[in-house]
């Protein structure tokens, strides 16, 4: 039994894996393959098939500290461990000195007890440990079979098996006797080594248990105390606050009966308030019942499906305000636009936009500039239609469409369409913009910024209530106030663009010619009478699609139309804060091509006139004369003047033969006056014509140097001799033409000034840019190229007089025969040729031009007589032939002194002597 017991106890040593009654051996170590080929500590396999089996098979893959514990290290334990030492050394020390227990005091505790002598405690610990394991295991009990038949058999197998069972009894017994007997002295040992504590403990009880009754009697006597201040003092007190709690809680369960009572009511009230109408209140009053379901009545079962009705209710009250809105801009924009701008009922506009505005709902905006758009659209076709229908120019044919009926308008008619459509739109943009102030002033309020208007209400004007709450937010103002102005500028570009269209339509070719014919101008003078049929005629081949105002209108009118234009400009300006570029772009753009045709007409025109001219001295009519006048007096070139007696009188005063400038006579020609008119004719409409003033200073610069070439070509080219018939051009015809440019050469300075002013007023800048004033297509510059031409075209002029002049004196010199009789006829006929060109010129010219070319003759003269004298060889030697021409050139020079052309003093005898050169 004992050897079984052996076995057992060896084999419960085994590993798990051995099989019971089987010896461990190596092959006992065994893995599960699965286990180790998931092993999830393994790194990536390699080579599986390939490994041999032992401890490299398994590849070691290090695991990371997890990221979740803390790094445990000795430094964490140092200060357990010094705390520990400390009482570890202690301790020790009491160990040592503490006495150790005789064995007579155990024996006289214990006096049965046999102990054993003790040789030293190692022999004592190693007595104890011979006794089995199983009787000192915390779940020993005979009763179980196995710890039975493990204790029995132990103890079979120690005894002889030849011995009787009596006899293994009592050697059971007896060994059985001596493990109790080694584990008393044990317990005795310890008894004895801890009674100094166990009698110190039973001491410290005893006094615990004094104390503790002491204790509990000072406890029962508290809780008396206690007891008697609790029924005198707090129960009352506690009493009173539990009153006034369920006190509290009646008033809140009476407040909330109350509001249900109200939100019960929210239905009617809401119906009540739209029909006032009062759209912001009735949303303040569905948002404040919505936050009261929420906050304050939650889970109320006879509410729960008042939530859903608010909610379904302002989605209709969205519809209405939506559907009103439209209603009142149609009903609105489509009432008759007359000079009252007064809001239509401006309550109930206030209260459609703040309930807009409450809900968030910012595209009322664009939706009202969409109806305007429209009724800007209906009412420039309804003012079409009825002034096509007053015109009594336009057939009745039905087959005509409306563009086509408004080609036969008339110039008045199309000038009655625009300004009607102007004051009409204008009082349209008034009306928006009092619109725009009334929603300017609800999403300022509503916003709770102060309008400057405030308590500033005047008659017309809405005044807005301010809300019980402030609901749009600083960026929400912001948007609504971006959105307002936009419009409003929308507004008056679409009114330009409309007035732009109507400025820039395009005629029918007939329709303008006929027009073109009916509008030509009368003649100037007798020269230039004939001339007008042609002009007008010109002008009629030009593009008959340019449009109404190109083809038809006057200059007078284009003036007119313009202060129009600019005061429909300024106005809408100063109403919506921002310039509109389509309606003076469009009227650029008409005067650009306006300018470009009056330019024509008056080219065309000043060339067939020049053509025609004959180069003779014309009268100067009165009206020529006090246009010249006020040109040189004040600067001013208006060719219109009050009527008055004195202008009357004016008109009535007869031609004169000169042109007066200051102090100045002018000897002119019928072109040259035409000339002047049409120059005064290009400032004048330059001042009212602001916009085209470069335009108009570029091409009165290119009038005047076309009327230079062709006179050079006229004249000095002699192309008159085959325009206007003429047999030669005489010194008559050269001095008229040299006058009429000094004529323009004392007129483009003004011509400079007038311009100058006017492009500085319209681009002072660009003009005062020395780049630009010397750039050449800068008008001035151009006008200064124009006198510098027209000044030495007239020293061309001088000069080919004195050629011409020179070379009659040359031919009678060369015919002259130095002998009597005295005076020769070459000489004759020389004193005949000055004193003609001093008739020629004399009446023309101004005396120092005069002067100036008889002193060039003369030192011609001179130059040829030596020539002649040398070439005869004539010399001053007192013979025959040196009286004969003294006595000559005595009568040269009497004729001169007689002309009184030169001064005396270069009339005297020395020249008598520099012939003798």
């Amino acid at each position: 039994m004992s050897g079984n017991l052996s076995r057992r106890v060896s084999y419960s040593d085994a590993p798990l894996l051995a099989t019971e009654g089987s010896k461990w051996t190596v092959y006992s170590g065994s893995q599960n393959l699965p286990a180790v080929l998931n092993d999830p500590n393994r790194g990536k396999q390699k080579d599986f098939f390939t490994k041999l089996w032992g401890d490299s098979f398994v590849e070691r893959t290090d695991i990371q500290p997890s990221p979740y514990l803390p790094e445990i290290t000795a430094a964490h334990f140092e200060s357990y461990l010094r705390k520990i030492g400390k009482r570890y050394k202690k301790h020790e020390r009491m160990k040592v000195s503490a006495p150790q227990p005789e064995n007579f005091q155990l024996l006289h505790s214990f006096p049965n007890l046999r102990v054993p002598p003790l040789r030293s405690t190692d022999k004592l610990k190693i007595e104890v440990d011979a006794i089995p394991k199983i009787f000192l295991q915390s779940n020993f009990s005979l009763s179980d079979p196995e710890t039975f038949n493990a204790v029995y058999h132990a103890s079979a197998d120690n005894a002889s098996a030849s011995v009787s069972s009596v006899s293994s009894g009592k050697l059971l017994q007896e060994q059985l006797s001596h493990y109790l007997d080694m584990v008393e002295v044990q317990i005795a040992h310890q008894v004895a080594h801890k009674s100094d504590a166990f009698f110190l403990a039973m001491r410290s009880h005893d006094a615990l248990m004094e104390q503790m009754t002491e204790t509990i009697s000072v406890v029962k006597s508290l809780r008396g105390s206690v007891k008697v201040l609790d029924e005198t003092l707090v129960q009352d007190s506690l009493k009173i606050l539990k009153l006034k709690r369920a006190r509290s809680n009646y008033v809140r369960v009476y407040q909330k009966l109350k509001l249900m009572a109200s939100v019960r009511e929210t239905q009617p009230m809401i119906q009540l308030l739209l029909s006032t109408p009062d759209y912001v209140a009735a949303l303040d009053l569905i948002q404040t019942s919505q936050e009261m379901l929420k906050q304050e009545l939650p889970g109320i079962l006879s509410f729960r499906h008042l939530g859903s009705q608010l909610n379904e209710m302002g989605r209709l009250i969205d519809k209405m305000l939506s559907a009103e809105f439209e209603r009142y801009a149609t009903a609105d924009l489509n009432r008759p636009l007359d000079g009252e701008q007064g809001v239509l009922e401006g309550d109930k506009l206030v209260s459609i936009i703040l309930g807009l505005l409450r809900q968030k709902h910012f595209n009322f905006i664009d939706t009202y500039k969409s109806e305007a758009f429209t009724t800007i659209r209906a009412v420039v076709k309804q003012l079409v239609i009825e002034v096509v229908a007053a015109s009594d120019g336009i057939s009745n044919d039905a087959d005509l469409s409306l563009g086509d009926q408004m080609q036969a308008l008339s110039v008045s008619e199309w000038f009655n369409l625009i300004q009607r459509a102007t004051d009409t739109l204008m009082n349209l943009v008034l009306h928006v913009k009092a619109v725009y102030d009334v929603m300017r002033d609800a999403a300022d309020v509503s916003a709770g910024v102060t309008s400057q208007k405030s308590g500033e209400a005047s008659s017309g004007q809405v005044s807005v209530c301010e809300p019980p709450d402030i609901f749009l937010s600083p960026e929400e103002h912001e948007r609504v106030c971006g959105k307002l102005e936009e419009m409003l500028g929308a507004v008056c570009d679409s009114v330009h663009e409309r007035c732009a269209q109507l400025l820039c339509a395009q005629p029918s070719s007939t329709q303008s010619a006929s027009s073109r014919d009916s509008s030509s101008t009368s003649a100037v003078s007798h020269n230039t009478s004939t001339v007008n049929g042609n002009a007008s005629s010109s002008a009629n081949s030009s593009n008959p699609t340019a449009g109404w105002l190109v083809e038809r209108a006057s200059p007078s009118q284009v003036c007119t139309l313009n202060r129009l234009v600019e005061n429909f400009c300024e106005r809408c300006h100063q109403i919506s804060g921002r310039q509109s570029t389509a309606l003076r772009s469009a009227f650029k753009m008409q005067a650009s091509k306006f300018v470009v045709r009056f330019n024509q007409e008056r080219r065309n025109k000043l060339s067939l006139i020049l053509d025609s001219e004959r180069w003779r001295q014309a009268d100067v009519p009165a009206e020529f004369q006090a246009l010249v006048g006020r040109i040189h007096s004040t600067g001013i070139f208006g060719t219109s003047r009050p009527e008055s007696k004195a202008d009357e009188g004016d008109s009535e005063q007869p031609s004169s033969d000169l042109l007066q400038v200051g102090n100045e006579s002018f000897a002119v020609v019928g072109t040259v006056l035409l000339m002047v008119k049409m120059t005064a004719d290009y400032c004048s409409c330059a001042s009212a014509l602001p916009v085209c003033a470069s335009a108009l200073a570029r091409s009165v610069a290119e009038l005047l140097m076309h009327f230079n070439s062709r006179c050079c070509q006229l004249v000095l080219g002699a192309g008159a001799i085959q325009s206007a018939g003429l047999d030669t051009i005489t010194t008559t015809n050269l001095a008229l033409a040299s006058r009429a440019l000094q004529l323009l050469l004392w007129l483009t300075p003004h011509v400079r000034v007038h311009f100058m002013g006017l492009l500085s007023t319209n681009g002072g800048s660009a003009v005062g840019n020395p780049l630009v004033r010397a750039s050449p297509s800068n008008p001035l510059v151009q006008l200064d190229t124009v006198e510098r031409d027209v000044a030495s075209h007239v020293q061309e002029i001088e000069s080919k007089i004195l050629t011409i002049v020179s070379s009659l004196l040359s031919v009678q010199l060369d015919r002259w025969e130095v002998k009597p009789p005295v005076p020769s006829q070459p000489f004759r006929n020389i004193s005949r040729h000055l004193t003609k060109l001093h008739k020629a010129v004399a009446n023309i010219m101004p005396q120092e031009q005069v002067q100036r070319l008889y002193r060039g003759m003369h030192r011609n003269f001179k130059d040829r007589v030596w020539d002649h004298l040398a070439r005869i060889g004539v010399v001053n030697n007192g013979g025959p032939q040196h009286g004969v021409v003294t006595a000559e050139l005595t009568f040269y020079l009497e004729t001169l002194r007689s002309l009184k052309v030169l001064p005396a003093e270069e009339l005297g005898d020395q020249t008598l002597q520099e012939v003798w050169r």
